[in-house]
């Protein structure tokens, strides 16, 4: 899954909110190996505002930059597989209408529980995140044994799924994805990802968005003068990262980089296939 931010303000490089550029940048991953591009028009950095009542993005200004872009795509590439990164509703309804099978919600189905009726109408697939809080209160959190990250974790999920259900959703269209990053602070995060492969008793597939986050670049902080390693210069970190993650059951991996994601990819699944 190739990951094109349509925002001014994500974490991460790459983002534009200038529709050919975007169009571009999709289009480009999919020739580097994508399979799945996933598309997002709000940006969920800690300390944003996203996912409260007064979030920064409406759900207007969200459609107005993803759907030029999505219809675009589709209309360049047919077979194109796209995700629509997005809590609102309305933002999935439009979405889905304009061609996006997927729904990638960051909440779970919790900040805007409609959005699961909404899945369950056009038989979409979703992706179900864990988020510990909203952005705004992430770096608040207190710190948490590692049993008690895991045991949060696996629990928000299958309440997640349990709405999902509820709202007619079958099993085989959901994903969950440990939401790495999201309300969990830096040594939690490898806590989780050392006992990834629990999470599979939950039977659903993962789906993991390790890419450029910034425990990893806390972790490389000795290598960069005691200052965390920036954004752009992540990219080893976030493949080590990745491969742990298909050693520890991860089916889909959400990146920015995707042909050396493609290219360690291959190499972790020729272990898994031998394990």
């Amino acid at each position: 899954m190739g990951a094109v931010n349509i925002t001014p303000d994500s974490f991460s490089e790459g983002f534009s909110l200038v529709p050919d550029e975007c169009v571009g940048l999709a289009l480009k991953l999919i020739e580097e190996g994508a399979d799945i591009v996933d598309l997002g028009a709000e940006s969920t950095r800690p300390g944003s505002r996203a996912g409260g009542p007064d979030a920064q993005v409406s759900s207007d200004e969200e459609q107005a930059r993803l759907l030029p872009v999505l219809e675009r795509i589709l209309r360049s590439r047919t077979d194109a597989v796209l995700s629509v990164d997005t809590y609102k509703a309305a933002t999935a309804r439009a979405a889905l209408k304009a061609g996006a099978e997927i729904i990638n919600d960051v909440s779970g189905f919790r900040w805007e529980p409609a959005i699961a009726e909404v899945c369950a109408e056009f038989q979409a697939g979703v992706v179900l995140s864990h988020t510990r809080g909203r952005p705004d209160e992430w770096r608040e959190q207190p710190q948490l044994e590692q049993d008690e990250v895991l045991a949060m974790v696996r629990d928000g999920l299958a309440s997640s799924i349990a709405a999902a259900r509820r709202a007619g959703i079958a099993d085989q269209a959901i994903v969950l994805d440990p939401g790495y990053g999201f309300g969990k602070r830096f040594g939690e995060n490898y806590a989780l990802l050392a006992r990834q492969n629990e999470l599979l008793a939950l039977e659903r597939p993962l789906l993991v968005g390790l890419s450029r986050k910034s425990f990893l670049g806390h972790t490389l902080a000795p290598l960069f003068g005691g200052e965390p390693a920036p954004t752009d210069a992540r990219g080893n970190a976030s493949l080590a990262a990745m491969t742990a993650a298909i050693l520890n059951g991860a089916s889909i991996v959400r990146v920015h980089a995707v042909r050396p994601a493609v290219e360690a990819a291959r190499v972790a699944d020729a272990i898994v296939e031998r394990a």
